[in-house]
């Protein structure tokens, strides 16, 4: 397990940030209302979704990452289909971010988020499109996610693998998170687990 620590600061491996969720004060969202909860969890950190059609996350509370790799092992406790989950990166709020995610047959994107608008979402990839890859594994058990999100690039990883990867420059930095996302089911649950940050080369 990696040691639990939220500081923007270098860590003795090159890390900048990293954390376990050992210990529930690491500096992580934590809310629950009844669309969606985000908590500490027996060493996990776990987004729930309680409702049809919901895009939900949490932050590290880092705000000015830049050029950075995000990596980060997620499990599908739901054992449903209908759920997206995976990394944001460069939020500034809660209408400007990029996230890049996957689901659990095989599908994936990488967007952006940038408004309120009813066209603000744009996925940067596959002609504003979700997409399937025979790289990542169908209903594993666990992923080891992976996103470089600076250089104006955005690339997405799954269990060391790159997946797609689309040119962006409209955010720099910020902060990074996790997110689910459903569309027809309700009362999903993923957890994510050893959340690294390094910076790009």
């Amino acid at each position: 397990m990696l040691t639990t620590f939220a500081c923007a600061l270098p860590f003795g491996d090159g890390a900048l940030l990293k954390d376990d969720f050992s210990k529930p004060d690491s500096g992580w969202s934590s809310f629950s209302t009844e669309n969606a909860s985000a908590q500490y969890a027996s060493g996990e950190y776990a987004i729930k979704v309680f409702r049809e059609t919901w895009f939900s996350w949490g932050n590290a509370g880092e705000r000015n990452l830049s050029n950075v790799h995000i990596e980060v092992t997620a499990k599908n406790f739901s054992k449903t289909d209908d759920v997206v989950f995976g990394i944001i990166c460069a939020y500034q709020d809660k209408d400007h971010y990029y996230y890049l995610g996957i689901d659990w047959t095989g599908s994936y994107t990488i967007a952006r988020l940038n408004g309120d608008t009813s066209d603000a979402e744009v996925f940067l990839t596959n002609n504003n499109r979700w997409a399937r890859s025979d790289d990542i594994p169908k209903k594993a058990a666990s992923y080891r996610l992976g996103a470089d999100c600076g250089n104006d690039t955005l690339t997405l990883y799954v269990d060391g693998k790159q997946i797609a990867s689309a040119k962006d420059s409209t955010f720099a930095k910020g902060d990074v998170g996790l997110f689910v996302s459903t569309q027809k089911t309700k009362n999903v649950e993923v957890r994510f687990d050893d959340f690294v940050v390094t910076g790009l080369r």
